[in-house]
């Protein structure tokens, strides 16, 4: 049986807060084979990773590797990108949500690595073997409103590679490979909300999808090389249009 639950008592984070010690004691226990989602916004806000707001737009450039699509707007420009960890997404995952006034979050340096050392710390503490995905919120091509999705993970799979097993009827199953963290990160937001003030809950009926030697979120990452849509429509466009005029020149 599947269940989720929130966990009440987390406080307001600040940078240096011990996350593993604020979790366990919030929890109080936790059973083998349980799946911590933690709000991204919590680990950056522990790990010093604010910005002032006068400073969002130099912050998104800096966080930025790639730009996949502008949109002109009457309050600005929208830029879609690829950020530092791979993630494409508005504003490069700096956000203005749920953080003090005149402040925005940066994305952690590296979710992978945060979420290794809290699922550590509550292993030790409570004995039992754990997961821990952290997750944050994106939009996505084609599609209205947003979700969360798995932007990093430690001992648990992010993506059930189903290839080559059977289907009900017992056909082979060719690239079948559910993306479970990011069900997993939408799943637990729906107990946690977007301003309950509950950014941390627990998943608990997944333990097969425990694996100590799992990769991280960049699994999730499509590379650009096999990305259709790698570009928005102008953007292709105007790479299009100097391709063929250079060609015309030679």
């Amino acid at each position: 049986m599947l269940t989720i639950f929130a966990l009440k008592g987390i406080p307001e984070i600040l940078q240096g807060d011990d996350l593993a010690a604020i979790i366990g004691d919030a929890v109080g226990s936790l059973l083998d084979g349980d799946i911590i989602t933690v709000t991204s916004k919590i680990i950056s806000k522990a790990e010093g990773r604010i910005v002032l707001a006068a400073h969002r737009e130099e912050a998104i450039t800096q966080e930025t590797v790639r730009i996949v699509a502008t949109k002109k707007h009457p309050g600005g420009v929208t830029r879609i990108v690829e950020n530092r960890l791979g993630i494409v997404g508005a504003a490069a995952g700096v956000d203005a949500s749920n953080t003090p006034d005149g402040t925005v979050l940066l994305l952690p340096v590296d979710p992978d690595g945060s979420a290794e050392r809290l699922r550590a710390a509550l292993q030790r503490r409570f004995g039992v073997r754990l997961g821990v995905i952290v997750t944050d919120t994106l939009g996505r091509a084609w599609r209205e409103g947003q979700t969360d999705v798995a932007i990093g993970g430690s001992g648990v799979l992010l993506i059930e590679d189903l290839r080559g097993t059977q289907d009900s009827q017992g056909r082979t199953l060719d690239v079948t490979a559910p993306a479970v963290g990011d069900e997993i990160a939408s799943a637990a937001e729906l107990v946690k909300g977007k301003s309950n003030g509950l950014p941390v809950a627990v998943v608990r009926g997944l333990s097969h999808l425990l694996d100590p030697d799992a990769a991280g979120g960049r699994v999730l990452i499509r590379s650009a090389e096999a990305d259709m849509f790698r570009m928005g429509a102008n953007e292709a466009w105007a790479q299009g249009f100097e391709e063929g005029r250079a060609h015309a020149e030679q």
